[in-house]
């Protein structure tokens, strides 16, 4: 009789190099998918070492485009946040990454799909969720929900206890047990003794960023980004022989803003968040270009973008399209409507931005737009009245009064203090 396969979500770390042993313990014929959304991975050797457990194959397939593309832009059109600090990294990955995952699973003829996410976690839920819309025949091993798993396995000392006992060569260790999560967004750091969150995240944990004080240069570095309807489309800056250097392309744009930003020590957070699932997570989170193009984007709106149109998309779209994006529910009819929402706020985002990064910051130089006309230099200005009438704000100022006055009054009445 034939053996049951599964496509498991690979990453050639710890936990899923463990889960890849046990699932062929069980029985199974296993199908290793490996996404590349751009973390600094060899997958050559985590390929031959899937192999070497046991995989019967393994795919790996370049993500990184659609991933910017798809993800990572929309969440600069829209100025993406969870709880006014993170920048949905992780989240952003997981729809392009399930959906390449499924895609193989048909095409090996996989019975089950297979992931390293724990229980506690946001990971399985934007995961599963993601599966079952994509395949809602789909079978979903999920390890650390088994108790013939977490039982044996209690946590990531009893994993490394395993792959020392087994043969299976890990990053982690006993010393440094915390876990990382990497794409070309960000990375990620939890667990081990940053499940303390008044322990301050060791010097040597951060990954992707310069030091802002201790390694960042001493001298700032500009550069000038350019939108076309809330898109990055060009970034200009002078290169190290005093060069000007253009890249319009959408990847290697999104490439050159992670080098700059991650050599000035631009991105980091240190944040304690709410999961889905209704526990309190501590989270340490590198993200240098993203911080840097969602900052530009965000300045270039107060130039451009109608003031009510703004309103209505903060208060709304922005906020909504985070949260389906840190609940995994990306592939969503509510997610289908914010993005057609995001698109038709992003008609009039057009200018360009001339930033600045120094010591672990990002500043903003100016802005400018050929485009559009909303801001008015002449009627803007104090030094002159251009075509704006001084006169019309009496009455403005009347109107709005009106509803004040009966306000103040009724106080006034009942012997309250405003």
């Amino acid at each position: 009789m034939a053996k049951e396969k599964v496509c498991l979500a690979y990453s050639g770390g710890l936990d899923t190099s463990c889960i890849l042993a046990w699932l062929i313990e069980k029985g199974y014929d296993v199908i290793c998918y490996m996404a590349d959304v751009g973390q600094e991975e060899d997958f050559q050797a985590a390929k031959e070492k899937a192999l070497k457990i046991g995989a019967e194959k393994v795919y790996v397939e370049d993500l990184r485009r659609e991933f910017v593309e798809e993800l990572c832009f929309a969440a600069i059109q829209c100025n993406a946040v969870y709880e006014s600090v993170y920048l949905l990294g992780t989240s952003l990955a997981r729809p392009v990454i399930a959906r390449g995952m499924i895609a193989t699973a048909q095409r090996e003829g996989c019975v089950a799909v297979s992931h390293g996410a724990t229980g506690k976690g946001n990971d399985a839920i934007r995961f599963e969720l993601a599966f079952y819309a994509l395949q809602p025949s789909i079978r979903v091993v999920a390890p650390w929900r088994l108790p013939e798993f977490y039982e044996r396995f209690a946590g990531r000392n009893d994993l490394l206890d395993y792959a020392a006992r087994v043969g299976i060569p890990v990053v982690q260790t006993k010393a440094k047990p915390w876990s990382m999560d990497e794409n070309l967004a960000h990375c990620s750091f939890e667990a081990g003794i940053l499940e303390d969150p008044d322990t301050t995240p060791p010097a040597d944990m951060w990954k992707l960023t310069a030091d802002p004080l201790v390694a960042a240069p001493d001298t700032p570095e500009d550069f000038t980004l350019y939108f076309e309807k809330g898109l990055p489309v060009k970034l200009e800056h002078i290169t190290d022989d005093k060069k000007t250097k253009t890249v319009t392309d959408s990847l290697d744009l999104f490439l050159a803003v992670n080098a700059i930003a991650r050599r000035h020590g631009v991105g980091r957070i240190d944040i304690v968040e709410n999961r889905f699932i209704g526990l309190k997570s501590r989270g340490c989170y590198e993200t240098p270009g993203l911080t840097c193009l969602r900052s530009a984007h965000l300045d270039l709106e107060g130039l451009v973008l109608d003031r009510e149109v703004r309103a209505l998309r903060d208060q709304f779209v922005t906020f909504h399209f985070a949260k389906v994006l840190y609940n995994g529910l990306y592939f969503s009819p509510e997610r289908e409507f914010l993005s057609a929402s995001i698109a038709a706020s992003q008609v009039s985002v057009n200018g360009q931005v001339r930033c600045r990064v120094y010591k672990g910051n990002f500043y903003v130089l100016g802005r400018s737009s050929s485009t559009e006309k909303l801001y008015d230099l002449q009627e803007s200005s104090m030094d002159e009245i251009g075509g704006f009438e001084p006169t019309d704000t009496s009455g403005f100022i009347s109107v709005q009064a009106i509803r004040l006055k009966k306000y103040g009054e009724m106080k006034s009445e009942k012997g309250e203090k405003l």
